[in-house]
């Protein structure tokens, strides 16, 4: 976009926003204020304008969200009248109520600690965190802020006397003040039938020249009404300099000094919870920015913004505020591209109380209260009553109804108690919902990648039984340890070995860690082993998964454990055990094997046989050589006659092991029968291995004159061939069906 129409556009958007932005901040304050008698409603008039003023300055100079306007807003409305109620009761501390004066230095200092807080969760990258409060909560809190603003302005839409609570005045229509309820009605009515008529001026300026209007209207019948003097239906004379938007500093600094330590402790948590709404309130304002204009705001920036224009805002006397939803999405809708619109708006602010003052002196009181509560209901989630339809979201409608229930039958600051535990709830709930068991296999549905004499295959199959692969994944912690427990309750009173694959492990705890300690414990009693593969060297959370297993004892070198870096390491490990019990050679230990002993030839006898002995060589390897690399060429076909050779595939990060070869197994048939292509892949001897190699040129020189022995050793390469295959379906039909 063009330099000079961004101008144009952030001149239009920050004076459209200055019109939602003015009236709201200012009914903001009074909803504060106003609680400490009526000669305080100035003042809240006054700290709502400041709030605008300053906020809308400081907040988009620093932030990092382009177009978002900053000011007054419910939230720090509710969490305010909230504190001031209590100090007036004395609930805060148990003893008497506070004098106005005191209780005018307690909202300060509220409003700058919680600027600090948010200063220190921008600077801390706090800003990732917040957003992850779970949206049940979240809405519980904002819904909750709506019902105790909707129940705080009642009294004064209807008129109620000052001594008379909601509750009894509710029950009684003639302490009604029907001014006050025409007044407040007619602002309602043009704050939601405004944008019908014209969408180019906000609703909550259709509304509020509404309510002035019918005032204006209704003075013509009762003469009282022309004059501002104990005039308890509008705000009241209020200034119109900027010495008159200042704070008294002497009087604030004399009753600072009166508070005690009690005093500040007290603070701790109104300040927390304010920082936390606020915050949320602004981050949730830029993300729905963030989806209309497809770009990316800066969290922690935007934090610290918020937080250093409260924290002047709160130096000066002003309210505390947010990034606001309605004032922002004006300034979107009216060209504001950049974070110049909000600077703007906290200037037009500042122009309208020096030349509107006067009139402001004549808002209605009821007109605001129509303000605020429409803008309460807004507030309200009421699409959580849909909720209740599917039985897997009552639990998240209950979460929000709790939220609601706390906040508006106790405070915010219970509230946020309450919310802090369903949170964690809802987190529970969501990890333990799905299987901490990605799939579970036995030694006989799956095996190690190294290939077995038809002898050992089946000694291993029919030990297989003893043998349990569990694959986890999620979170391991206490909400999911009993889970995992009861679900292979039965498998561990048959296994000897359990293989516990933790590649998909997201987070471990010590609870999850002392069911380790258990399984190693009831294995160890039928001379049994836990076996550990591939443990995360880096958790999500950064934690050290081997290392952390070290500390607390899991991984002891005195228990029954052993750890391996790969499945086929580990399920290689225990098939080697299962032979040596049934007395079998282990691997680098038998005595090698001469060509008459192999498999692959066992049907070739007499000239065949010494024939093709003849035209095969021995070849030895020690432990760690390589046999051959991928890309190679060569036509040889190899038989081992002691110890193992694996098949690694070198990828660009790290490598795959595609399987292993015991005694009398061979490998590198496929270059063999292709007559010397490139090797796909790399030959490594896993142990020293004596080995048989046989080239394809001089088998052909020797089937020209024994035809039979090709066809004898091709038809038996054929066949192990498919045997190969047939298990590999197996596994993996294993696998998937798991």
């Amino acid at each position: 976009m063009p330099e000079n129409k961004s101008w144009v556009g952030d001149l239009w958007g920050g004076f459209a926003a200055m019109l939602v932005a003015l009236p709201s901040s200012i009914a903001y304050g009074v909803a504060v204020y106003a609680l400490l008698g009526s000669d305080y409603i100035a003042g809240g008039v006054r700290a709502g304008i400041l709030g605008a003023i300053i906020i809308g300055l400081v907040a988009p100079f620093l932030g990092g969200a382009p177009r978002l306007i900053s000011a007054p807003c419910a939230p720090a409305a509710a969490v305010l009248a909230a504190l001031v109620t209590d100090c007036l009761s004395g609930v805060h501390r148990g003893a008497g109520a506070l004098e106005p004066e005191k209780i005018v230095v307690i909202l300060t200092l509220v409003a700058l600690f919680s600027a600090l807080l948010q200063l220190l969760y921008g600077f801390l990258g706090g800003g990732r965190l917040i957003k992850y409060i779970p949206y049940p909560v979240v809405s519980g809190y904002l819904s909750g802020v709506g019902v105790i603003i909707i129940l705080s302005q009642l009294p004064k839409l209807l008129g109620l006397p000052k001594e008379v609570t909601l509750g009894p005045g509710l029950l009684s229509p003639g302490s009604w003040q029907w001014v006050a309820l025409v007044l407040g009605a007619a602002t309602i009515l043009g704050v939601l039938y405004g944008p019908r008529l014209t969408r180019k001026v906000p609703a909550t300026i259709i509304g509020l020249v509404a309510g002035i209007a019918v005032y204006f209207l209704l003075s013509f019948w009762l003469p009282e009404l022309r004059h501002l003097d104990h005039n308890k239906l509008v705000i009241g004379t209020i200034g119109g300099s900027l010495n008159s938007l200042l704070p008294d500093f002497p009087s604030l600094w004399h009753h600072l000094q009166a508070l005690n330590w009690q005093d500040f402790q007290d603070l701790i948590m109104p300040a927390v919870m304010l920082s936390v709404l606020l915050s949320i309130d602004t981050l949730k304002t830029c993300v729905v920015v963030d989806a209309l204009t497809h770009e990316r705001h800066d969290s922690n920036r935007e934090l610290i913004g918020q937080g250093a224009g409260n924290f002047c805002s709160a130096v000066f006397g002003g309210l505390p505020g947010a990034g606001t939803m309605g004032a922002t999405m004006v300034n979107l809708n009216s060209g504001g591209t950049t974070r110049r619109s909000g600077i703007y708006e906290g200037l037009f602010v500042l122009v309208a109380f020096l030349l509107c003052s006067s009139l402001l002196a004549w808002v209605p009181i009821a007109a605001l209260a129509g303000i605020l509560i429409v803008s309460a209901c807004r507030m309200i989630d009421w699409k959580s009553f849909l909720l209740l339809r599917q039985p897997g979201t009552i639990l998240d409608f209950c979460v929000i109804a709790a939220v609601i229930t706390v906040a508006v039958t106790w405070n915010l600051i219970a509230a946020s108690g309450a919310g802090l535990a369903l949170a964690i709830l809802l987190f529970i709930r969501e990890q333990t919902r799905g299987s901490v068991i990605r799939r579970k296999l036995t030694g006989r549905q799956f095996s190690s990648k190294q290939h077995r004499l038809p002898a050992e295959q089946a000694i291993l199959e029919a030990h297989g039984n003893q043998v349990r692969v569990l694959e986890l994944q999620g979170s391991l912690f206490f909400g999911t340890t009993d889970q995992l427990r009861s679900e292979f309750a039965e498998d561990l009173k048959a296994c000897k070995y359990l293989i516990l694959d933790m590649r998909r492990v997201q987070s471990v705890d010590y609870t999850a860690a002392h069911l380790m300690e258990q399984l190693e414990t009831q294995l160890k009693e039928k001379d049994g082993w836990l076996i550990f593969s591939r443990l995360p060297a880096s958790l999500p959370s950064g934690r050290d998964l081997r290392s952390y297993f070290d500390q607390v004892g899991v991984l002891d070198s005195t228990r029954k454990v052993i750890r391996f870096e790969s499945l086929d390491d580990s399920m290689q490990w225990v098939e080697d055990r299962i032979l040596e019990s049934e007395a079998c050679f282990l691997s680098g230990q038998e005595a090698p094997l001469e060509l008459a002993e192999v498999e692959l030839f066992r049907e070739l006898e007499g000239e065949q046989l010494l024939a093709l002995v003849a035209c095969a060589e021995e070849q030895n390897f020690i432990a760690g050589e390589r046999i051959f690399n991928s890309g190679e060429h060569g036509d040889q076909i190899y038989i081992v006659r002691n110890g193992v050779v694996r098949i690694v595939l070198p990828l660009d990060k790290g490598h795959h092991n595609l399987a292993s070869f015991g005694r009398g197994a061979f490998f590198g048939e496929m270059a063999f029968l292709d007559r010397g292509a490139s090797r796909s892949a790399d030959a490594v001897a896993v142990y020293n291995c004596s080995l048989w190699v046989i080239s394809r040129a001089r088998f052909d020189e020797v089937s020209k004159h024994h035809p039979s022995v090709g066809v004898r050793v091709f038809a038996r390469l054929a066949r192990t061939i498919s045997l190969r295959l047939r298990r590999a379906d197996d596994e993996l039909r294993a696998v998937y069906d798991n």
